[in-house]
């Protein structure tokens, strides 16, 4: 289940993408089978590191035209040669970083003159609730530090230069889903409603029937899960 959209990246041959806070690889991968790039994939988590390695046996192509790495590094200090790549992402990652500002420096720093850039974060509505709802959410070791306003994320970006393209929701299905977690917070591992409702999003995402798309749809501006932001580099 990817958050960023691609199809905002029209993604050109031999390219480098890097995936910022990869996680265990989702991104990755999806960009790794939409086309002939390098992919390389960095997250301050050597266990998702790993496994994000020993997933990617499964979408090993053995294709000689392009690759996927994994690798550890500090989203504040990357390292890179300034214009590395032509794509950078950043998904669900800045909401972790005290100094996120530095991060988006980074990104930028080795983002190549033309290069196309995007960032997800928890949408500001929300995220609020499950604040107010659970201060163990907040609290979670590794967990988010700050709730974004879209317009203070946007101006951060566009103070580095870029060229904001366009904005999306994503996931309004999943925020019921935490804001159950957040509710029942110290008897969610044995709730019967949050793994009924887990099934659900698991069945949705491997069906993907006509229904909860529309209703995705309708209420992603409402209570989508995440918001995702567009940004050209200019050439130089």
């Amino acid at each position: 289940m990817q958050t960023i959209n691609f199809d905002n990246f029209k993604f050109e041959s031999n390219k480098k993408f890097l995936d910022l806070g990869c996680g265990q690889g989702r991104h990755c991968f999806g960009a790794y089978m939409s086309a002939s790039i390098d992919v390389y994939g960095f997250d301050m988590s050597l266990s998702d590191v790993k496994i994000a390695e020993n997933n990617f046996i499964e979408f090993n192509e053995n294709n000689n035209s392009k690759l996927c790495k994994f690798g550890v590094a500090d989203a504040t200090r990357l390292p890179f040669a300034d214009g590395t790549f032509d794509y950078v992402i950043c998904s669900e990652v800045l909401e972790h970083i005290i100094d996120f500002k530095s991060a988006l420096h980074e990104i930028e720093r080795v983002l190549k003159p033309g290069g196309k850039m995007a960032v997800s974060v928890p949408k500001y509505f929300p995220e609020w609730i499950c604040w107010k709802l659970s201060v163990d959410y907040q609290n979670t070791p590794g967990g988010h530090v700050r709730i974004f306003k879209f317009k203070d994320l946007k101006d951060a970006i566009l103070s580095l230069g870029l060229k904001f393209n366009k904005r999306h929701w994503a996931h309004a299905l999943h925020s019921p889903y935490w804001w159950l977690q957040c509710l029942m917070w110290d008897s969610k591992d044995n709730s019967k409603i949050i793994d009924l409702y887990h099934r659900f999003l698991v069945w949705d995402m491997m069906k993907k029937p006509v229904l909860t798309k529309i209703l995705e749809f309708l209420l992603q501006p409402l209570i989508g899960k995440s918001v995702v932001l567009y940004f050209d580099k200019a050439d130089q």
